[in-house]
This record gives structure tokens, C-alpha cells and sequence, in this order.
């Protein structure tokens, strides 16, 4: 039974790839989510009844993805360490949010794949190219998950798509680039007792295609990183700077700026203006489905 006001849609939301995700989907009887893990691929299903977490799993990972849930839920982010000062956005924001917890699923790939596709294109077309992808590489999702659900295919199994097949998912180049490069040292990404959040950004951001960008978005998910900020996004900087200064940020580093007195907890800040902080309405022009997001 967690400690804290579990909001069970919200704790997962950032595994969430929209509406058809072949990953994830929400039936009556909880979250379906399925997973790679070290065993093979799993099928987890999560229900909250009267304050419990009950967690079912199928697969060759089963045992493993079922282990998982707790930390992926935030069972091991530790907000009491953070002070939201006298910030009165903040202050109240921390007070309204205390389901807020930064859960981590201990899989990279499984955070890799999506994120590289999201490079340099909007949401919808980086979910489209998701689902895609997952339709056409990615192996049924085991035990007795709703239809069509698929696992993420393996670094192997991507590295066997050909050419027309890429073309078929609409992948661009640059992306398939990157994701091949990273699918051949994908062995080397996953977290273990020498791979810390500090590590797994450096050997990110040295793989061709990958950025800090991309690196950041994996470490919020593999590790629930409370600090680690996905600089590079069209649209942060502003929410960031509009929910602390009433108005617009110029550039990543005037934000890095205004989220420095909270160093060691700025994506925990970023994470409590977008679950409620005031936004700006988005005046910025109308974009192709490419060059909206860093890599």
C-alpha cells in the first residue's frame, strides 16, 4: 500500500505515447503496460482498489516487470529532500501535488526507442511513427492484454528492419541513424551498479544522432532523475519562464537560470508546473511535422 496519494494515470503519463499506444492503454480492470526486460519481453496490468496496488504479469519477464512496478509508481523518489522555497507558484503547486513522485522503470531501451523518434518532430507525428513501428517490428504483447498491444522490438530486431520497412513507418533518415547507432551498443545502456544517471547521459550523448535532449528525456524515465532537464524543447523554455516570470523565456539558458535555486530537483520543478502551473497561450508558428523538438 504506497505512502502517498497514488494517482495511478498521472504517475504513468510520461510512459504514455497517446491514444492507440500499442505499449500502454487503460481498460477497466487498470493500466495495461508491457516491457522488455533482462528475462524477455512482459505484460504488466496495475489496479488500485481501496488504497492497494495489485500488479499482474505475464511473459519470460514476468517475475521481472512485476518487481518493477513499485519504482516505476515513484515508490523510491524521495521529495521530502525538496524545498520549494518561497516561490509562490511553486509553494503551492508542491502543496496541491503530493501524488507528484518521479518513478523510474530500470529500462533504457524501452525509453530510448520512443524518445529518438520523437527527435525534431511534433507529438502527433512522433506517436504516429510509434505505433507504427511497434505494429510492424514489435512482438504481441504476452498474456491476455487488450488487442493489439505490442513490446518495443528488441535492439536486434531493429537493426533487422530494412529499408522499405523504415519507409513504411515514415522514419526519416537522420532518426534511423540514430536509433541503428544506438540499437548496436544498446547491451551497453542499461542501468546496472556501474550506470548512474550521470553516466547513461554521457554514453547517450556519444552515440551519433543523440543528444542532450534525448538523453534527458531517458534518464527522467529509467531513473526518475529529479534534476536531469530536457533542454532543447520548442515549447519549455516559455511554460517554464511564463509559470515563474509571467512571461516568456528566451533561450534554455535564461530557464536553466530561473530553475537554479532548485539544482538537484529542477525536473521535479518542471514536472509541477506541467501537472498545473500557468501556461501562456502557444503563439509561435504553426509547424511542419518536423524541426520542433532537439535531439
Amino acid at each position: 500500500m504506497p505512502d502517498w496519494p497514488l494517482d495511478l494515470g498521472r504517475s504513468l503519463a510520461p510512459h504514455w505515447r497517446g491514444a492507440g499506444d500499442p505499449a500502454m492503454q487503460t481498460a477497466p480492470d487498470g493500466v495495461w503496460r508491457t516491457t522488455s526486460t533482462p528475462d524477455g519481453p512482459a505484460t504488466v496490468r496495475i489496479t488500485v482498489s481501496g488504497g492497494r496496488v495489485q500488479i499482474s504479469a505475464w511473459g519470460p519477464g514476468a517475475e521481472w516487470a512485476g518487481a518493477a512496478v513499485p519504482r516505476a509508481l515513484g515508490a523510491d523518489d524521495r521529495p521530502d529532500g525538496f524545498d520549494p522555497g518561497d516561490h509562490p507558484v511553486i509553494a503551492e503547486l508542491h502543496r496541491s501535488s503530493r501524488w507528484l513522485r518521479l518513478g523510474g522503470t530500470g529500462r533504457t531501451w524501452d525509453a530510448l526507442v520512443p524518445a529518438v523518434l520523437e527527435q525534431k518532430v511534433t507529438v502527433a507525428e512522433a506517436y504516429r511513427v510509434w505505433r507504427q513501428l511497434l505494429r510492424l517490428a514489435g512482438e504481441p504483447a504476452p498474456g491476455p492484454a487488450p488487442e493489439g498491444m505490442r513490446v518495443v522490438p528488441s535492439a536486434q530486431r531493429v537493426l533487422e528492419v530494412t529499408d522499405w520497412e523504415w519507409h513504411r513507418c515514415g522514419l526519416d533518415g537522420a532518426r534511423r541513424r540514430a536509433l541503428r547507432a544506438a540499437a548496436t551498443v544498446a547491451h551497453r545502456l542499461e542501468p546496472d551498479e556501474g550506470i548512474d544517471s550521470a553516466t547513461l547521459q554521457r554514453r547517450l550523448c556519444s552515440i551519433p544522432g543523440i543528444g542532450v535532449w534525448t538523453a534527458a528525456e531517458v534518464v527522467q524515465r529509467v531513473y526518475g532523475d529529479p534534476d536531469a532537464v530536457s533542454v532543447g524543447d520548442y515549447h519549455l523554455k516559455n511554460i517554464v519562464g511564463f509559470a515563474l516570470t509571467g512571461r516568456r523565456t528566451t533561450d534554455d539558458a535564461g530557464m536553466l537560470a530561473l530553475l537554479e535555486p532548485w539544482r538537484g530537483h529542477r525536473q521535479r520543478v518542471v514536472r509541477l508546473i506541467l501537472a498545473g502551473g500557468s501556461r501562456r497561450p502557444r503563439r509561435g508558428p504553426r509547424f511542419a511535422p518536423t524541426d520542433y523538438r532537439a535531439i
